[in-house]
């Protein structure tokens, strides 16, 4: 068995995204800070996010009306607090963003505000045109690369958590580079280790995404809510010979409109606001369109944005279509859905608790109740920046840790890396076949009943030898909670989509789905009603 060694800080924060290293940031002068990460520093969904951060900036704007957009979106299952904290919270972590070093472009000496869909006011703020993640990322590692107290372990791999008394008080990790196994204890552990989009066979996630921080959480005690609303992107170039490429929904705020291959618009069709609808409108559309058409893709064309502000606000995807021998002044651009971001996770309170004391969440992997079902767009980076700050606050609060055991040695057994590439590819087509844009009570069964055959295959081991293969397993994890939520919610609403129940009922289904990991090891149940009371939601049977 490999040798397992020791280290202890104050505080472990799992991910380096916008809400891991903002989170870092303000634990570092209150105590030591590690910081463990699963690929290098710069691999996250932060680093591709390329619209901007939505915030209430604008003299025409204010936070009361981004709240009523947020809430609009999310049909029906957003927590009024978590809106009401992010909306008017916000501005004042993006001052302190743009304090601590990011750039936003600005125009005329002012921020250069744009509009995406489902906003009713350009409060949309970007960098270098269309890389704002990869902006708010160098500024968010550059200052932790130069914090002190601030340690960070790259290529590190969540296995497990540490828990003593019912306590979180660490984790487990395994370096993917060294073999080394290290064991990293705290007074307060928080899980910001981003979505699940490789569950997907199409995703514009980064390899890293496979649910794991949730998976994780959920064998340890955590709740899991909103698993079934997954937001599937419209607008994924597409072109089999190339890697997904988000194309931003801010091109279609400056403008641009989806063609069928007729060259024909086809989104005043589906839609009283066209292109600017909501994600999941748009997304189901372009299906519906494609299903119409027999086609595989359709067409974004820039051409109807004015040359300079096509220029100006999106290089960085004109330099990318240029690979493909394509223009935005000269071509429309080939795209279709793809999986995108996750409105659920681990369950969490106002400031990042779940169930199990000692241990917290922020960001994709966690569900404040903030998106509902259906997150509305640039939200998500505001929510790190916001929830990070208020996770740090709480988890100063917390005590400190007791005398403690040597940790245990955990075991790894052995799984082909051939077989688990291969029930990944599965899982991964089998998702997107049957719990993908459109689902059905049929199909989530069948999906559920082949999630189950895999994880037989897989086998029972506490975690297993090899990267691939810790992944595999915490993505049948989360695709199997994931399956059973959408097959108990028998509506549509949100980015959940049932053919079988194509309306909202809001007489059965005004309420979030909760999971959680029941002593025989099946997932039990509860309800949470929508209420603006969201400090009953964690924990409460």
């Amino acid at each position: 068995m490999t040798e397992q060694t020791l280290e202890t800080s104050d505080f472990i924060i799992v991910g380096s995204g916008v809400a891991g290293l903002w989170t870092a940031l303000a634990l570092a002068p209150h105590g030591s800070v590690r910081v463990v990460t699963k690929e290098g520093l710069t691999e996250s969904n932060t680093l591709y996010a390329q619209g901007g951060i939505a915030a209430a900036y604008s003299p025409e704007d204010r936070p009361q009306l981004h709240l009523e957009d947020t809430i609009t979106a999310g049909a029906g299952l957003c927590d009024y607090e978590a809106v009401q904290a992010l909306t008017y919270e916000g501005p004042h972590q993006i001052d302190e963003l743009i304090r601590l070093g990011a750039h936003f472009d600005t125009l005329n000496g002012h921020l250069d505000l744009t509009k995406e869909a489902a906003h009713r006011a350009r409060r949309i703020l970007h960098a270098d045109g269309d890389a704002t993640g990869k902006e708010v990322h160098r500024a968010l590692s550059d200052r932790a690369l130069h914090t002190p107290r601030l340690a960070i372990s790259e290529h590190t791999f969540l296995v497990d958590l540490e828990l003593f008394a019912d306590r979180c008080v660490g984790v487990h990790t395994f370096n993917t580079r060294t073999g080394h196994c290290q064991v990293f204890r705290a007074r307060a552990i928080l899980l910001a280790s981003g979505g699940l989009g490789q569950l997907f066979e199409v995703t514009t996630n980064p390899p890293v995404t496979t649910g794991d921080g949730i998976a994780v959480a959920y064998r340890n005690g955590a709740e899991v809510c909103d698993l079934e609303f997954v937001q599937f992107h419209p607008t994924a170039l597409h072109d089999p010979s190339f890697p997904k490429f988000l194309v931003s929904e801010a091109v279609r705020g400056e403008g641009a409109q989806l063609l069928n291959s007729q060259g024909q618009r086809f989104m005043p069709r589906y839609h009283p606001d066209a292109e600017l609808a909501p994600r999941d409108v748009v997304a189901r559309a372009i299906v519906s369109e494609l299903k119409r058409t027999g086609d595989r893709c359709v067409f974004l064309d820039f051409r109807t944005i004015e040359p300079e502000v096509r220029h100006r606000r999106f290089p960085h995807i004109g330099e990318r279509v240029a690979e493909l021998g394509l223009s935005l002044d000269r071509d429309p651009i080939p795209v279709s859905p793809a999986a995108h971001y996750a409105m659920g996770g681990i369950l969490v309170d106002l400031h990042g608790r779940t169930a199990v004391p000692g241990l917290y969440a922020c960001g994709e992997c966690a569900c404040f109740g903030l998106h509902g079902a259906n997150r509305l767009a640039s939200n998500s980076m505001l929510e790190g920046l916001v929830f990070g700050a208020r996770s740090a606050a709480a988890m100063q609060t917390e005590p400190a840790l007791p005398q403690l055991p040597p940790p245990e040695k955990k075991g790894r057994a052995a799984c082909p890396h051939q077989q688990a590439a291969h029930l990944r590819a599965r899982l991964r087509h089998l998702m997107w076949e049957e719990v993908g844009i459109v689902r059905t009570a049929e199909g989530l069964r069948r999906a559920r009943e082949e999630l189950r055959q895999m994880r037989a295959q897989l086998g029972d081991a506490a975690a297993c030898e090899g990267k691939q293969c810790m992944e595999l397993r915490n993505m049948l994890t989360v695709a199997e909670l994931m399956a059973l939520a959408a097959e108990l919610r028998e509506e549509s609403r949100g980015a959940h989509y049932r053919a079988d129940f194509p309306e909202p009922n809001d007489a059965q289904w005004h309420k979030h789905i909760v999971l959680r990991r029941s002593p025989e090891g099946d997932p039990s149940v509860r309800f949470w009603e929508v209420s603006s009371q969201h400090g009953a939601a964690v924990g409460n049977a």
